[in-house]
């Protein structure tokens, strides 16, 4: 290994080690959904006021439950002055008003720490991120999208930081947790593209260029973020109706579902139809690499629609529910992989000015 592709190879380490904390991150985050675990902590960025949060009732104040009640209406109020005075009016009502943020949340030390440990993990997230930016310093002279995508990233990990403090504030309000779900698959697609992006040297021309190839992948790829974020909702009528009848009865759940439900289920078949006509035609390349992307994009593809079966059918058992969401989102990030791959496969490292996704 020469001193030159030492900096190049330490990215592409770093950035695949980041991409695989995201999608853990993910199923943790799934995790703390399905446990109810989302409130656990009521503050951010510490926990009941303390970096290290406590392992008994006995350790918070008596009325421990107003104070931080009140700290998180405190704090929205200051957010929805702050949209009113940009012109958001309608949404600074919607959360101020939402009634989610007076529900005082007790304290279970089990929740808590399920909620400690999903921060934890975004904090180690942020770190690699941190690394991605710094490895990437060397494609300034070489390439500086891939530095630009790199910050981008680092930029938007902030964000969803600072959204993860009004997802607490707000009780999981449910736009927030949506356009925070959102976010993280914009996180995942701008990894991936840095991290394809840092290696266009290495690519010759493969095959020739569809642009009806091209634009199924780029239509199967929205139209599975599109299928995510309906699933966030399913999974946000999901909490309601949980919270509604005290986690019990779960064999009802289904049927009170709205028609986010229904839409979320329909969708499934013509999507799964949109991925074997795009596998068909990959398929016709007759490229190992592009049929590799195939494969493992049908297998998670089947994982999901039989998971999603069993939970229609065995009253959504909880350990489904979290690998249910990482699968979707490692099947969006298999298909976003796929557009870059195949734009740059079918072009060629000589024309790595274009860029794969427009």
């Amino acid at each position: 290994m020469t001193n030159k592709s030492f900096p190049e190879k330490r990215f592409r380490r770093i950035g695949v080690l980041t991409v695989i904390a995201v999608y853990f991150l993910i199923l943790v985050g799934g995790i703390v959904r399905s446990t109810g675990s989302g409130m656990g902590c009521p503050d951010w960025p510490k926990c009941f006021g303390s970096w290290v949060p406590p392992t008994d009732i006995s350790q918070l104040p008596d009325n421990y439950l107003e104070v931080y009640k009140q700290k998180r209406i405190d704090k929205n109020k200051k957010l929805a002055a702050s949209l009113d005075k940009i012109g958001f009016e309608e949404l600074s009502a919607k959360i101020f008003s939402h009634p989610s943020q007076y529900i005082e949340t007790e304290f279970n030390v089990t929740k808590t720490w399920i909620e400690y440990i999903n921060r934890l993990v975004g904090v180690l997230i942020g770190i690699f991120i941190f690394l991605t930016v710094i490895f990437a310093i060397p494609y300034l002279k070489k390439d500086k999208v891939v530095f630009v995508l790199a910050f981008a990233s680092l930029i938007l990990v902030g964000i969803q930081g600072w959204l993860g403090s009004i997802v607490v504030s707000t009780n999981l309000l449910p736009v927030t947790v949506t356009i925070h779900m959102a976010l993280a698959l914009v996180l995942i697609a701008l990894l991936e593209y840095a991290l394809i992006r840092s290696q266009i040297d290495s690519f010759s021309r493969q095959f020739r260029f569809s642009g009806k190839i091209n634009a199924l992948l780029i239509c199967v790829t929205a139209l599975t973020f599109v299928q995510v974020l309906i699933g966030t909702q399913v999974r946000e009528d999901i909490d309601v109706i949980a919270f509604t009848l005290n986690g019990t009865n779960r064999e009802s759940w289904i049927e009170q579902l709205g028609n986010s439900f229904y839409v979320h289920r329909s969708f499934s078949i013509v999507l799964l139809a949109l991925n074997l006509w795009v596998t068909y035609e990959l398929y016709t390349l007759k490229n190992d690499a592009m049929r590799m992307l195939c494969n493992w994009m049908l297998v998670i593809l089947g994982a999901e629609i039989v998971i999603g079966i069993l939970m229609a059918y065995l009253a959504i058992p909880p350990f489904m529910q979290p690998l249910h969401l990482t699968l979707a989102t490692i099947l969006f990030g298999i298909q976003f992989w796929m557009i870059i791959f195949y734009n740059y496969a079918s072009k060629g490292a000589a024309k790595k000015a274009i860029v794969a996704v427009r």
